[in-house]
């Protein structure tokens, strides 16, 4: 049971909210707090886990802080919010929380998360502006970084140093008031692998060091899935407090399943590889007789060497079958996936070698590593710099070796499928010009991830989405994340009242399965479906049949057509609404990342048009994997997986129509297999209540 002094002062938080605030009391978010209260205040729970779905315009932001946070100070624990867009991070931390601090009575301090890669290194670009006199460090994936002359950067650095000598910027690149291309953002930042850390002679004033000893004094941490996971993926504690020390929110929940396996993901680019191979023995060769002579091993480093060489031959080696496997197997995209992650014999024996020999380059560099960390202290002042240099690419070194070594350790033992842990292994041109191959493997499923580095760890979880439930259960979220069976599972309803959206499916005679005709269909169809409408949206699931409509419908509609990746996304939406305030008709047309996270309320979407069904296209290797994997054991995948995301999707497209409560409008779902096959029913049903405008059946 939750103690009575945390209780109190939840309670009085949000009463305290409500009344300064003069909002209006919202049932499903008084549910809300109360379930992720009592979960997470319940000390016979020692790592309580909640997941909660809440529908929109329930408030989940206010319920899950007012609720958390009390638990979470009482406790002695960090709050950790994670979200997966920016744009929800954003308007935690500008809007949402400091609107909680000062009209809640609750007292917290609020600090952001981000990785290196947002802040700028002092140290590269005093190197740099320096003109390099230390040695270069080598990049960790060279071929993503772009050909730049340092005296065009130049510059940019130099009014980046001064406006942080001014105290006008912090080095966070995010604030930096100008454009950054993304060649000289590659040159003034640093990695984990390449960052001397401690060491390094800037740390007093290194930016991230700074947001990161901010993170160490803050009671609520807005973050991103991403960080959070690569935290855990390193162990945990490496930016963020140790899980043991954390409780986290995961807004926007419905993808942490994906980005779980995304951070998880192994692979090897042949052509990066051999760049950064042949980039290593060179500056190897350059820096031979000072290095050598500083840590006094000449033998270790001709032995480098000469292993440096034979990774670049059986790199080539491996990319030459890799590309001639593809011209034999593949099929359009360039890409091929081993059925049940079983990869071929030769295929099999490339990775032996390749383990072997990148195994011995690890040792020698860890080596390497070593030396250069027990003799820095005993190098003299002046000699520091280079040191630290040495050291960045020793490590880089390191960490391209570790990863090397799990990408093919997983190709090597890819005898016979595995049904317990099942892995996808795929290869894929890295060019379009068919120059290099990229090697890749994944876990199909997250759930024994998120088991041992989240699940059993965390000293509390709450998981919230407005689309968590798929088909009315939570069986497929469970299956995707190894959520166990005792966590709490809740469902807040919607405060806006779903009467007010129509749910139709015109009279069709086309099916989906046969584009052309249906695209044809949608044409035909399209002007007096939205003649009177002001705004509009509408989903497609393909994007050749997207291109295929605007194409059709042109110089046939009232409305201005706006399409996706015609415009950026922000600027596509204020140019809609921009023509909606003009008196102006205005078409959004969108693929699936319309369909959640677009808030259009009002005229600026009085009606959302659905093309078909969001079934996904089974090209993605993870999710072809799970399927096959289901099929092998006897089960029905299009059942267990197709049909639950697709609902998910559906409601998830058709809650872009109600945004707040006064919003009404219609939904028009172009595919009439929810009323012919056997799954539409229960698709059916899982939708909220709206008024149901449905054709016969008979």
């Amino acid at each position: 049971m939750l103690p009575d002094a945390i209780k109190a002062r939840i309670r009085d938080a949000y009463q305290t909210l409500i009344d300064q605030r003069d909002l209006k009391p919202r049932w499903g978010q008084r549910q809300m707090i109360a379930e992720v209260a009592n979960a997470l205040g319940d000390p016979d729970l020692p790592q309580p886990i909640a997941v909660v779905e809440a529908g929109t315009g329930t408030g989940k932001t206010i319920a899950y802080t007012v609720a958390a946070l009390p638990v979470a100070s009482a406790r002695d624990k960090t709050l950790v919010i994670a979200t997966a867009t920016v744009a929800l991070q954003e308007q935690l931390i500008y809007r949402d929380l400091p609107d909680i601090l000062n009209h809640s009575g609750l007292d917290f301090k609020v600090s952001l998360a981000k990785g290196r890669g947002r802040y700028v290194c002092l140290q590269k670009i005093d190197n740099h502006l320096a003109g390099a006199v230390v040695p270069a460090l080598i990049p960790l994936y060279p071929d993503e970084v772009a050909d730049l002359a340092i005296e065009d950067a130049t510059p940019v650095m130099e009014s980046m140093v001064e406006a942080m000598a001014g105290n006008s910027w912090d080095g966070d690149l995010d604030r930096w008031p100008g454009a950054i291309e993304d060649s000289i953002r590659r040159i003034v930042t640093t990695d984990a692998v390449q960052c001397s850390g401690r060491r390094c002679g800037f740390v007093q004033q290194c930016p991230f060091f700074k947001a990161r000893e901010g993170l160490q004094e803050a009671d609520v941490v807005v973050a991103n899935h991403n960080l959070v996971l690569a935290d855990l993926k390193f162990g945990g504690g490496v930016i963020l407090p140790p899980p043991e020390d954390c409780i986290f929110i995961f807004d926007e929940g419905h993808q942490l399943a994906g980005k779980c396996l995304d951070q998880f993901t192994l692979l090897s680019r042949s052509p990066s590889t051999r760049q950064a191979l042949r980039e290593t023995a060179q500056w190897l060769t350059a820096q031979h007789e000072p290095l050598s002579e500083f840590i006094g091993q000449v033998g270790l480093l001709d032995e480098l060497q000469s292993v440096l060489a034979d990774l670049m031959q059986l790199n080539d080696d491996v990319s030459v079958w890799g590309e001639t496997f593809l011209e034999q197997h593949a099929d359009q995209s360039d890409e091929y996936r081993f059925p049940q992650g079983i990869v071929p014999d030769a295929l099999r024996e490339h990775a032996v070698g390749l383990v072997n020999v990148w195994r011995r380059q690890l040792d020698l560099a860890q080596r390497v590593e070593v030396s250069l960390d027990n003799r820095r202290e005993e190098a003299e002042v002046q000699l520091r710099d280079t040191v630290d240099a040495w050291l960045g690419t020793v490590q880089a070194m390191v960490a391209r070796a570790e990863g090397q070594l799990e990408l093919w350790h997983s190709y090597k033992d890819a005898e016979l499928p595995d049904l317990d842990e099942p892995w996808a292994r795929w290869l894929k041109a890295a060019s379009r010009n068919g120059d290099g191959v990229v090697f890749m493997a994944s876990p199909v499923l997250a759930r024994d991830l998120l088991h041992e580095h989240l699940w059993s760890r965390a000293a509390g979880v709450v998981m919230t989405s407005a689309t968590l439930s798929a088909l009315g259960s939570f069986d497929r979220l469970r299956s995707m994340t190894g959520l166990p069976d005792d966590a709490l599972y809740k469902r807040v309803e919607s405060p806006f009242d779903a009467q007010q959206g129509v749910f139709a499916i015109p009279q069709l005679t086309s099916d989906p399965s046969d584009s052309d005709i249906h695209t044809e269909e949608i044409i035909a169809l399209l002007p007096d479906l939205i003649s009177s409408d002001a705004g509009v949206l509408m989903l497609f699931s393909s994007r050749r049949q997207m291109e295929a409509v605007v194409t059709g419908v042109s110089g046939t509609l009232d409305h201005e057509v706006l399409v996706q990746d015609s415009l950026s996304k922000s600027r596509l939406l204020e140019r809609h609404r921009e023509n909606i305030d003009e008196g102006r008709r205005s078409l959004i047309m969108g693929l699936a990342s319309f369909a959640e996270g677009i808030d259009l309320p009002g005229t600026y979407c009085d009606h959302v048009v659905i093309a078909k069904l969001p079934f996904s296209v089974p090209d993605n290797p993870r999710e072809a994997a799970h399927a096959e994997l289901l099929e092998a054991l006897g089960r029905n995948a299009f059942m267990e997986i197709s049909v639950p995301d697709a609902a998910l999707r559906l409601v998830q497209a058709s809650g872009r129509l109600l945004r707040t409560e006064e919003d009404h409008g219609r939904i028009t779902l172009l595919d009439r297999r929810l009323l012919t096959r056997r799954y539409g029913r229960a698709i059916l049903d899982s939708l909220p209540r709206y008024r149901f405008e449905l054709p016969p059946t008979g």
